[in-house]
């Protein structure tokens, strides 16, 4: 198998939790990782709310959630993908999955906030917060890991 491009294992992780892992020879983690997001894109009915959120239905989306497994979603999301990086050899950097861990974070946050908020005056949803999410949780992500090497190098 060939394993000397983890950004293109990121992006086929990206597009379904598990691809990355089957280019990267690992069968049993990837089918592990396709089951569970089918389950949890089943159980909290992610597709539906996808097509509603894209057709600007939010309000629908919102309601047609089922947040219990919704909230399962993001850490299974971003840590396949980050398994996936890691493991096509792309963890070259200390601390390279803070960036990973802080979008889980974040993301989940934002799926827990999608029905209360709206930002300026527009109400966006379980799809669209928790997208917008990522942007914060990428640039804390690797503002705590520029911090910890910057304080563990100079001490």
């Amino acid at each position: 198998m060939r394993k000397n491009n983890p950004i293109e294992k990121l992006f086929w992780s990206i597009a379904f939790p598990g691809f990355g892992q089957y280019l990267n020879g690992k069968l049993f983690k990837g089918t592990v990782f396709l089951v569970l997001e089918i389950l949890f894109n089943v159980m909290g009915n992610f597709n539906e709310i996808i097509m509603l959120s894209f057709q600007g239905k939010v309000h629908q989306a919102a309601e047609a959630a089922n947040y219990g497994w919704l909230m399962f979603y993001p850490c299974l999301y971003f840590f396949a993908i980050w398994d996936a990086y890691k493991d096509a050899g792309g963890e070259g950097s200390k601390y390279s999955f803070l960036p990973f861990v802080f979008c889980a974070y974040f993301v989940t946050v934002g799926l827990m906030y999608s029905t209360e908020v709206s930002i300026f005056g527009v109400f966006f949803g379980p799809v669209w917060l928790p997208m917008i999410a990522v942007i914060p949780g990428v640039i804390i992500g690797w503002l705590i890991r520029f911090v910890i090497i910057k304080f563990s190098t100079s001490s």
